[in-house]
């Protein structure tokens, strides 16, 4: 009777312990990831555009997307962060190097298109946590960007 009562303890205990880790894994994958926290594909177009429309109204900016294709910009932009983003795109666009070769972009346009960005997630409610994971994500680009 002994066995049988603690192999009946030891069976009551693993139960227990792998419903408890389905427990765990099931929250741990409802966790949102970045992607989701930006607002999935929708949240990510709404930041793009509202981004966008921003750039259209700043003067620091908006003579350097004079002659750029906005609908390419949007699209690439679009993929690019729901790439960076863990979402489910792959982006297949140039390098942020080559993209931005030869226009001798200055920190202070660099640092304005980020502010700009910062604003439009502002404007979508996207949680602060959030938006900082997405520029650390986005900052080592810097480099590929603003020639020195």
């Amino acid at each position: 009777m002994t066995l049988s009562r603690n192999l009946t303890r030891l069976l009551a205990l693993g139960t227990l312990l792998l419903a408890g880790c389905g427990t765990l894994n099931s929250a741990s994958e409802s966790k949102p990831n970045l992607y989701q926290q930006l607002g999935g594909e929708s949240g990510v177009e709404a930041i793009v555009y509202d981004m966008i429309v921003r750039i259209a109204d700043d003067e620091r900016v908006v003579e350097r997307f004079h002659n750029v294709d906005i609908a390419r910009f949007q699209q690439g932009l679009e993929t690019y962060i729901c790439s960076v983003s863990n979402g489910p795109c792959e982006y297949t666009g140039e390098s942020m190097q080559v993209v931005h070769a030869g226009h001798n972009y200055t920190d202070t346009e660099f640092n304005t298109i980020v502010e700009l960005l910062i604003e439009a997630m502002e404007a979508q409610e996207v949680p602060v946590a959030a938006q900082n994971r997405l520029l650390a994500q986005l900052a080592p680009d810097y480099s590929d960007i603003v020639y020195q």
